[in-house]
């Protein structure tokens, strides 16, 4: 049996979430996703495989130079974790049906 509480909507918004961890930024260092969401990768690796399409995560850059900040957009990143969740939900869902 399900647990209903798994499909539940959450009591906060993920953007709301955001939003309170990172002080009210729009738009959040590179630096500091990679340090919370991608603590596998260097921040120079996560800009790569985002590059190159393999994370889906638009990237900021406050200028046109490559040497300027780049960071990730608050509603970005908690589309991509949600999105995450949903895979994750769909994955429990499937290996615990009963």
């Amino acid at each position: 049996m399900r647990n209903a509480e798994s499909t539940a909507a959450p009591a906060f918004s993920t953007p709301f979430l955001l939003f309170a961890q990172y002080g009210g930024k729009a738009v959040i260092p590179i630096e500091d996703v990679c340090r919370d969401y991608f603590a596998h990768l260097t921040p120079e690796k996560l800009l790569r495989k985002a590059s190159a399409g393999e994370i889906a995560l638009p990237v900021v850059r406050m200028e046109g130079s490559q040497k300027c900040h780049k960071g990730v957009y608050l509603q970005d990143l908690a589309d991509y974790l949600d999105a995450r969740r949903e895979a994750a939900l769909k994955e429990f869902q499937q290996l615990h049906r009963s």
